[in-house]
């Protein structure tokens, strides 16, 4: 399945502009988007429909970019705690950062910046002051008094009254966030809220990528979905409102249903008529499913995605980043699909290398790794005196993707042990080179050495490649192959005794 396609991006455009703009001209006058997912660097997306591209969602908003404007939401509490974005390894604040430049540079207006459940954070107010001063207008949400029960609370001037009015400039206002739990609905309703006390007409409807609506329940894809949001215990499901309204089945998830009720009574109350949408479906404008082009070939990448998470999880369970619950959600996941651990190729083959290092006397600890190239063949790597895991593995597969021969160093041992030597000098411990100094290296010896400029050419095609590691990366390692874009898994096992995993 390497290297085909499955997802026709044209497609997917065409059919989620075309619904979104007829939502705009229901609604004859203002039309708040909620976009459920990443509106960017969507590589969950990514990985699971081969072809996608990660940035589509923000194309779509280029081709209506006359018509929309964006309102970044972020919870104050993750800004707080300093919640982390895993694909990319930063914040959530820094993620919005990159989200606003990101708007910026593609001509999309950005509205505003809400800090949503506002209560004096000192971190959110210091994050609100540096975006004031750099230009960008920003808003404190608090929290819904009342929320979900009484509904005349809610939509009142001791609710939804509290927070700051964002007064849109354009019919289509899109709210996103950098993740789930940013208060986006919230947002979208207290936006209806103010609009309604001012005598405009507005609507609400939700962009949806996952779970696929008009796939099967226990499709693969959506599956994968439930893998990705192990953590916040997400479960699929047939929506029964749908059901009952229609006769038709329809997939949604349990957050989405169990919170229906609710915010068709909010929105009831508000307008003050009878709410346009029967079923949580009804409100998402989801067209991903007529971009499949190939079932076969995505059901594969989404079980693999699923083993990708589970090695995630078990990760983040050793650091105490998660809680046992979300392993085992996973673990019934795989269990649930007949799959292990040995359906992600690259993991026999790093456990294969180890065992033939096991007897090798210049390894005190042995850490090997795996990395599967564009045309299906496995090359491997181990830790040595001299280098990380990841480091040897980099080097060994642009050999090969170069034609270089084995024997050849693309980085001289000068190189190495200079770098070693400053290293000492500094007392930065480990004296091994990690992934990210040894890319630098290489890219200065590409300018004399013939074998590391091949190699320097060769990185490209690394991009999502799949690699796993028999230990878990220091931060440096990981932050070198997410710079590659190197789908890496790795087992739960700390890279040495040090606390300190930098």
């Amino acid at each position: 399945m390497i290297g085909k396609k499955g997802f026709d991006n044209e497609k997917y455009l065409e059919e989620q502009s075309a619904e979104i703009l007829r939502r705009v001209e229901n609604d004859e006058g203002r039309l708040y988007l909620e976009f459920g997912g990443k509106l960017m660097y969507d590589h969950h997306a990514a990985r699971v429909l081969p072809g996608y591209d990660p940035n589509v969602k923000i194309r779509l908003l280029e081709k209506l970019k006359d018509r929309a404007e964006i309102i970044l939401c972020i919870y104050a509490g993750d800004i707080e705690r300093r919640r982390i974005r895993g694909d990319f390894g930063i914040t959530y604040d820094a993620d919005a950062l990159m989200l606003i430049d990101g708007f910026r540079s593609r001509g999309i207006e950005l509205r505003g910046v809400v800090i949503t459940r506002f209560e004096d954070q000192p971190s959110a107010i210091s994050f609100e002051n540096g975006l004031k001063r750099r230009g960008v207008d920003v808003f404190r949400h608090y929290y819904t008094k009342g929320y979900p029960i009484d509904v005349d609370l809610i939509v009142s001037e001791q609710g939804y009254g509290k927070n700051d009015y964002i007064k849109p400039t354009k019919p289509l206002v899109v709210i996103t966030g950098p993740g789930p739990g940013s208060g986006k609905l919230a947002t979208c309703l207290s936006q209806l809220y103010h609009d309604q006390q001012r005598g405009i007409k507005a609507g609400y409807a939700k962009f949806e990528t996952f779970p696929v609506w008009n796939m099967p329940l226990n499709h693969p894809v959506n599956d994968a979905y439930e893998a990705a949001t192990a953590d916040l215990q997400d479960v699929n499901l047939v929506d029964p409102f749908h059901l009952d309204a229609y006769g038709k089945i329809a997939i949604n998830y349990n957050r989405d249903v169990e919170a229906f009720p609710v915010v068709k009574r909010i929105l009831e109350r508000i307008t003050g008529s009878e709410s346009p949408y029967a079923s949580p479906t009804d409100m998402g404008v989801n067209r991903v499913g007529f971009g499949i082009i190939d079932d076969e070939v995505v059901r594969f990448a989404a079980k693999q995605e699923i083993v990708r998470r589970y090695f995630r999880y078990r990760c983040e369970y050793a650091m105490g980043l998660t809680d046992k619950q979300t392993v085992q959600k996973i673990e019934l996941l795989m269990s649930n699909l007949n799959l292990t651990r040995y359906d992600r190729s690259v993991v026999e083959a790093a456990e294969k290398r180890a065992e033939l290092e096991e007897a090798n006397p210049d390894l005190h600890e042995i850490r090997t790794s795996a990395l599967q190239l564009p045309d299906g063949s496995i090359v491997t790597g181990k830790s040595t005196r001299l280098m990380h895991t990841s480091s040897a593995m980099v080097l060994n597969a642009i050999k090969k993707l170069a034609g270089i021969k084995d024997q050849v160093h693309l980085l001289s041992p000068a190189i190495i042990q200079s770098i070693r030597k400053l290293k000492k000098a500094t007392n930065s411990l480990p004296l091994r080179l990690d992934l990210e100094e040894v890319l630098i290296a290489l890219s200065v010896s590409a300018a004399t050495s013939e074998p590391a400029a091949l190699g320097m050419e060769k990185l490209t095609e690394l991009k999502n490649c799949e690699a796993h590691l028999t230990h878990m990366p220091s931060s440096s390692d990981a932050s070198g192959l997410r710079s590659l874009g190197i789908n890496v898994t790795s087992d739960p096992r700390f890279s040495s005794n040090r606390l300190y995993n930098g």
